[in-house]
C-alpha cells in the first residue's frame, strides 16, 4: 500500500473525515525538504514498517500510527523545539477534522516522547519511542548510512563539536538499562543496537579529542 492510500485508510480507522488534501501534500513536502537526509520519507516508511510488525502491542493502534506520521513533520537542526512544533502541528490537523481532545492529547504526548529524554511508562508511548529508535538496531550497512545521513543534516556543525555532542547522546542511550523499552524490539534489536552504538561511540570520542 502506498503512502497516500495508507493515509486514507488511517483516517477511516480513526472514524474521522480525511483532512484537506493539502495536509497530505504539505506533510510529504516537509519530509522531502532539502535540508533533510535521514528524517525523510525513508524514515517514515521504516517507522510504519515497524508499526505493522508491532501494532498488536498497541492499546490504540490508529493513534500510534498517527503519531508516527507526524513525529518529524517539523525538523530543523538549528532549533531545539522540533518535537513540540511537530506535536502542535498534529494537534491542529486532528482538530481540523473534529478529532476529540483525547486523540489530540494522546498524539501530542506520543510525539513529545520522541525527544528521548526519558523512558515513558505508557504502552503506546513506549512503542512510538522504540519504533523511532529502531534504526539503532539496523544491520551495519543501514546503520552506517543512517550515521552519514545524520552528519549531513548537521553539516553546519564543526566536526569536533558534532562528535562531542553525538558522543554524549550515544552515551546517554547506553547508560540506560536497555535502549529499547518494549520486549518485542528489545529481543530483536538490542544486541545489534548495543554493538552499533559502542562502535560509533568509540569513533566519536576519538574524533572529538
Amino acid at each position: 500500500m502506498n503512502l497516500s492510500a495508507r493515509w486514507s485508510v488511517l483516517w477511516h480507522q480513526l472514524n474521522l473525515p480525511l483532512p484537506n488534501p493539502q495536509v497530505f501534500g504539505d506533510l510529504c513536502d516537509r519530509y522531502t525538504e532539502s535540508q533533510r537526509a535521514y528524517h525523510t520519507l525513508q524514515h517514515l516508511n521504516e517507522c510504519l514498517g515497524w508499526f505493522d510488525r508491532t501494532c498488536d502491542l498497541a492499546e490504540n493502534p490508529a493513534a500510534v500510527e498517527l503519531a508516527l506520521w507526524f513525529h518529524d513533520v517539523i525538523y530543523d537542526t538549528h532549533r531545539a523545539d522540533n518535537e513540540q512544533q511537530s506535536a502542535d502541528y498534529a494537534v491542529q490537523v486532528v482538530n481540523s477534522v473534529g478529532g476529540g481532545s483525547w486523540l489530540q492529547q494522546s498524539v501530542h504526548d506520543m510525539i513529545l516522547a520522541t525527544k528521548h529524554d526519558a523512558t515513558p511508562s505508557a504502552v503506546d508511548m513506549r512503542l512510538v519511542v522504540d519504533i523511532d529508535l529502531a534504526i539503532l538496531g539496523a544491520e551495519m550497512d543501514r546503520f552506517a548510512q543512517y550515521d552519514a545521513q545524520i552528519r549531513q543534516e548537521y553539516a553546519w556543525v564543526p566536526e569536533p563539536l558534532f562528535c562531542q555532542k553525538r558522543a554524549e547522546i550515544l552515551q546517554s542511550l547506553l547508560n540506560r538499562p536497555s535502549i529499547f523499552a518494549t520486549d518485542f524490539l528489545r529481543e530483536r534489536l538490542e544486541p545489534q543496537a548495543q554493538r552499533n552504538l559502542h562502535r560509533l561511540l568509540a569513533v566519536m570520542k576519538q574524533s572529538s579529542s
